[in-house]
Parts: structure tokens; C-alpha cells; sequence
């Protein structure tokens, strides 16, 4: 750190980029989602110096940026037994939702009542942090790596382009974003699962019949052609007497693929609006009722996965095999939403429903980068790929200055394995330390061919005032 106090990425931007200075900081994260919420949490309260990277203006992930309440997979399905305890159940008790060091509760995937509330807890405590500063509207675009390590992250925001040099990098994108970008090895299945877009309507009346009466719109406007696709619909009464919220859409699309993304975000709108006119139109208690909002973003399942040091298997999870390397511990269900229409439930095919199981650490541990591990984006074997409800847990569990992390010095792979524990997180250890000076610096060039991205990384000095990412329109 610099002398005279934390300096952000934000004060260095100003400057064309060729005049960029170093912002040097300590361990480092990408993105809050939910896993990267606790995590950059965990790592100031135990001394790291942390800079926390936000692409929108709020932190807390699925809950603030697609407005689901849902705290899924804390607690053990059949006995209500948590199972993620530390940041995770400090969250959702500090919310009102349950006792501090509460040991079981009324659901298995309850809920929280105010999904903007969450985004004030999450700035109060992350401003309560000394260790800890944070930049929202912020991109981390591309990363430089010397050897093994990536040595340098470049980030974008209002205030131009700026390089951060990390010891440490917890990839918490849920994309993967950073992993691929330094080189790593990632995959994607086939077929990804399809996104959601939640929304909320209000000012509806409901009935008995409410539920029955909304699935057969949707299904009248599937069939007619007006709804490309759905699941359910999901509809409940989560916020207010008379506020509906809802997940039912599903939209096929690549989340890494900006053209899709785009095209994903704009088709969950208009299908979140199919249903609302359909069961306005349609649906006793509707009639006066109003669409009230959709999702800041939508909901993306799966993109990229890193190839870790270990790949977590179906055999493994429905085994509730145990791992000398836990961090986290694991139990919601296979959870695969199919690109199809499903009428009453998410699902296609039986459900399964596994005993609380281990998350090894080597699991967050991409392959041929040393000072780096992931979040959301667990490399985790075809079958398995959504039986990890991993929001939250992992981001607790982090190596790198979390509640896996090791001494000073030493990258997220050097940690030493620690015993078995029971069922809950690890306690927190000291971050890393980053070694080395000076870089090859690599860039990203965003072409345009073919309707698709490309990446050309020529062996040049970035940032570079005649090579600054752009898009090659015609």
C-alpha cells in the first residue's frame, strides 16, 4: 500500500493510459456477487488489504442484482440444519430472518423480506471495514500475467482506465471472467442452462385459484406463440399481502457472450411483460394490479467453469464424500433447468436431493495460475454442474485472505491441507503475499468478426495510447 492511507484504482484513472501509475493493493476480487460479498469481507476482518470491484452500483449478487430473497441452500433440506454458518448466517440474521448463531431453521432456502434493505446492509458493512475499499461501475477487463501469476488487473469505469497489481486475485465474476483472460483453462457445457429474469407486479388480489389460473395464461400464451419459453411460474407472495413476485421466465443464451447477453436481457423483459399483460387480461384479481419492476439484471445459471486442481463430481456430492480440504459445505439439490417449457416446477427429470456434502478447496484453485481462485465458477463435472448452490459458501471458504487463506507470502496453492471439519466453514486465516516486480504485459484487443468476440493478444507494452480496447465497427 501506499504511505498515508488506502489509495483506490478511482484516483489513478485520470491520466491518458500510457501515464497510468500502479495502484498497488493486497489481495484482490473481481466482482460481488453474493460469494464475493463474503469473501471480501472475510478478508478485511482478518487484516488483508482488499479492493472490491463491482460492475453495478450496489454489492450483494443474485439478491440485489436479479431481486431474488432467496437464501438458498443454508440450511440442510431434511433436519433444517444450517450448514453454511459465519458471514452467510450473519447476513441473513442481520436482515431480521433468523436468531444470531442460529443452529436450524424453518426452511431449507427461506427468504429475506427486503431485498433493498440488503443493499444497505451490505454498504454498511462493507464501509465498516478499515481494510477494505471498494469501487462500484467498475470493469475488470483484462488482467497481465508473468509466469504463473497474474501480476496485473486492468479495471474500467467513469473515470477512464487504470491497472491495480494484486497479490492475490479472487475471480468472484461468476463468469470465470479473469481466469480466462489471464490464460487459465476453462470450460463451458454444451448447453448452458437458460437465464431468468424475476420481476414483481402489485396491487393483485389473490385467490384460491390464483396460482392454477396464472400457469394456464402462460401456458394459452406459450402455446399462441407469445412466449417463446417458460418454467412454473413461481408466483408468491414475498414482499406484501397484495406484491406478487415472480420466476418463470427462461431465456437460452450465453452469458459471456456479450451479443447474447444483450439479447437475453432484452427477451427477458418482453417475456416477464407477456405474463403480466396475459394474466391481467386473464386472471381474476389482476385487473387493477401493476407491473412494479424487474431485475437490475437478469439471472445468468452458467457460463464459464476454471478447470481446478480437483473437479467436483455427481458421485462425489450425491456420496456426501468427505475431503481433507473442505471449506464449504454443500446441499441443494440438482437443480438443471432444461431449455424447454416446464409447466409447474424448474426441473425436468426426478429430483435429487443430496446430504449435506463437502466443496475441497482445490476446487477453487485454477490450474497454471498461482495467485488466483474462483468463486461461483466451481469446475464441477457435467451432472454435478448445479448441485452446487455456491452463492455465498465459497466466497467464506476463499484461500486467498478468506477463511482458507495462508500465511503471508504464500499463493493460494502453496496453502497447507487442513483437517476434516464438520459440516460449516473454516476459520479465517491471514491473506497472501504477491512476489515480483516488473511484467510482460499483454492486452486485449476487442475485435468484431462474424458477429462474434475475439481475443488478440499481441506481446506489446498495456496500456498503450494507440491500442485501448474498443470495438471495430464498421
Amino acid at each position: 500500500m501506499v504511505p498515508g492511507g488506502p489509495r483506490t484504482a478511482a484516483g489513478t484513472c485520470s491520466h491518458p493510459p500510457a501515464l497510468l501509475p500502479i495502484a498497488k493493493k493486497g489481495p484482490r476480487k473481481c466482482k460481488t456477487n453474493s460469494a464475493g460479498l463474503v469473501a471480501a469481507l472475510a478478508a478485511a476482518r482478518n487484516g488483508a488489504r482488499r479492493l472490491l470491484v463491482e460492475r453495478a452500483g450496489f454489492a450483494g449478487g443474485i439478491i440485489t442484482a436479479t431481486g431474488l430473497p432467496f437464501f438458498d441452500g443454508i440450511a440442510d433440506y431434511h433436519e433444517k440444519r444450517v450448514v453454511t454458518p459465519g458471514i452467510p448466517l450473519e447476513l441473513f440474521a442481520k436482515m431480521g430472518a433468523c436468531e444470531p448463531g442460529a443452529t436450524h431453521l424453518l426452511s431449507h432456502n427461506p427468504t429475506i423480506d427486503n431485498t433493498e434493505r440488503f443493499k444497505l446492509l451490505a454498504d454498511r458493512l462493507l464501509r465498516a471495514e478499515p481494510n477494505l475499499d471498494v469501487l462500484f461501475h467498475t470493469i475488470a477487463c483484462e488482467a497481465s500475467v508473468r509466469g504463473d501469476r497474474i501480476e496485473a488487473v486492468y479495471l474500467a469505469n467513469k473515470a477512464g482506465l487504470c491497472r491495480v497489481e494484486p497479490k492475490v486475485v479472487v475471480d468472484c465474476t461468476g463468469d470465470a471472467d479473469i481466469a480466462a483472460r489471464a490464460g487459465a483453462p476453462v470450460e463451458k457445457a454444451p448447453e448452458l442452462q437458460p437465464m431468468t429474469m424475476h420481476f414483481r407486479i402489485g396491487n393483485v388480489r389473490s385467490t384460491p385459484d390464483t396460482r392454477r389460473l396464472c400457469r394456464e395464461a402462460v401456458i394459452r400464451a406459450h402455446e399462441g406463440g407469445e412466449l417463446p419459453m417458460f418454467y412454473g411460474p413461481g408466483l408468491m407472495f414475498k414482499f406484501a399481502p397484495d406484491e406478487v413476485y415472480v420466476h418463470a421466465v427462461r431465456v437460452p443464451a450465453d452469458g459471456s457472450d456479450p451479443e447474447e447477453l444483450t439479447r437475453a436481457e432484452q427477451q427477458g423483459r418482453q417475456d416477464a411483460w407477456t405474463m403480466f399483460e396475459a394474466w391481467k387480461r386473464e386472471v381474476p384479481g389482476f385487473e387493477d394490479a401493476y407491473f412494479i419492476t424487474s431485475g437490475p439484471f437478469i439471472g445468468v445459471r452458467e457460463t464459464r467453469r476454471i478447470v481446478g486442481e480437483y473437479v467436483l463430481t455427481e458421485h462425489d456430492i450425491v456420496e456426501s464424500r468427505r475431503f481433507d480440504d473442505a471449506v464449504a459445505t454443500g446441499c441443494w439439490y440438482l437443480d438443471q433447468h432444461p431449455n424447454a417449457a416446464t409447466v409447474g416446477t424448474a426441473n425436468a427429470g426426478q429430483k435429487v436431493q443430496p446430504d449435506p456434502y463437502d466443496i475441497p478447496y482445490r476446487t477453487l484453485l485454477p490450474r497454471s495460475v498461482s495467485n488466483s481462485a474462483g468463486g461461483r465458477a466451481l469446475p464441477l463435472g457435467d451432472a454435478a454442474r448445479r448441485l452446487v448452490d455456491a452463492r455465498q459458501r465459497d466466497g467464506d471458504g476463499h484461500g486467498p485472505g478468506g477463511r482458507h487463506g495462508g500465511g503471508a507470502g504464500r499463493a493460494p496453492r502453496d496453502h497447507a491441507t487442513r483437517a476434516r471439519r464438520p459440516a460449516g466453514p473454516r476459520r479465517p486465516q491471514a491473506a497472501g503475499r504477491r512476489s515480483g516486480a516488473g511484467s510482460r504485459r499483454r492486452r486485449l484487443t476487442a475485435g468484431w468478426n462474424r458477429g462474434r468476440w475475439e481475443s488478440r493478444k499481441p506481446a506489446v507494452t498495456w496500456p498503450h495510447p494507440t491500442q485501448r480496447c474498443r470495438l471495430g465497427w464498421p
